[in-house]
């Protein structure tokens, strides 16, 4: 049903009439410290590509690489990161494969399940659509700022957590709604996967940067020239296909070609259905924010205003 054609979050096959399996697979390198801490961002980046299909994680794999001098508690505490979140998910981890590599790495290959109709695809948003948010904006940036020891662990206390949020419950907000289009916020970062939302959808999509949710310290961290070469490469990516305002600040610009790891879901959703998402979401204590709209497709397919 969904391949790589279009750059999608994961590949869907259709098993039956009423049953599709998506899959996936993510990993990277510590970004933290705290490897229990690391296996749950791990994790929860890896699972948030089947909820940005619509579907529900059921099984996983684990994927480790560590060096042979890496403590077994260490490596414990990571896999046990990792086993927390997939339990919270309602996925089990059935099993694995670990190999020795210098630089350690950890993530999940995911199998998830959804009925065919439920799928969803980060193309097809509609002129009138509008686009919401469900996490602030910045990881990239403070994680970069926290290595160059521009800001303390205290102050990113709120961008951990929030990466070792599981996107489910913002998947199931949006069941019954019409979504024209989802995606992830990952490492293309917010411009480079609206780019694949536009694209694929021949459509524009207008991002207001001034209502773009900001991690605390991520703007300040970004005009201080904290900004990882991740997001130079994303708007070189996309700056053919981009227009920006002059007033739009160059900070702001840059997170949003931020990298992020375990960002959130982007849904591409009329009007009256965007309100009742995040109505949704409010009831459940998780904010979301509308961005941006949807409109005919002009001479930039992304339009950065102010």
């Amino acid at each position: 049903m969904v391949g790589f054609d279009t750059s999608d979050d994961a590949c869907v096959y259709r098993i039956s009439g009423d049953l599709a399996m998506i899959q996936t697979v993510d990993f990277f390198p510590p970004m933290v410290d705290d490897p229990y801490l690391f296996g749950q961002i791990a994790a929860c980046n890896a699972l948030s590509d089947v909820y940005a299909m619509g579907g529900e994680p059921k099984l996983a794999l684990n994927l480790l690489c560590v060096t042979s001098c890496l403590g077994k508690e260490v490596v414990g505490e990571i896999l046990r990161g990792g086993a927390d979140k997939a339990l919270e998910a309602g996925c089990t981890i059935s099993g694995g494969h670990t190999i020795e590599d210098p630089v350690p790495k950890y993530g999940l290959s995911v199998t998830g399940f959804a009925h065919p109709s439920e799928i969803l695809r980060n193309t097809g948003a509609r002129q009138g659509d509008v686009v919401v948010l469900t996490k602030p904006l910045g990881t990239g940036i403070l994680l970069t700022a926290l290595k160059a020891d521009f800001i303390e662990m205290e102050q990113c206390r709120e961008m951990f957590a929030l990466m070792a949020t599981l996107n489910a419950a913002a998947a199931q907000a949006a069941r019954g709604l019409a979504v024209h289009a989802c995606t992830d916020i990952t490492g293309f970062g917010l411009l480079g996967h609206l780019y694949e939302m536009a694209s694929g959808g021949d459509v524009t999509i207008r991002i207001q940067a001034g209502r773009l949710p900001l991690l605390p310290h991520a703007q300040e961290m970004a005009a201080m020239g904290m900004v990882p070469g991740g997001a130079y490469r994303n708007l070189e990516y996309v700056k053919p296909y981009l227009a920006v305002s002059p007033q739009v600040s160059r900070e702001l610009l840059d997170i949003a070609g931020d990298p992020q790891t375990s960002g959130g879901l982007c849904f591409a959703l009329p009007e009256e259905d965007a309100r009742r998402l995040v109505q949704r979401l409010a009831r459940r204590n998780i904010p979301a924010w509308v961005v941006g709209d949807v409109t005919a497709a002009s001479s930039s397919v992304l339009e950065l205003m102010t």
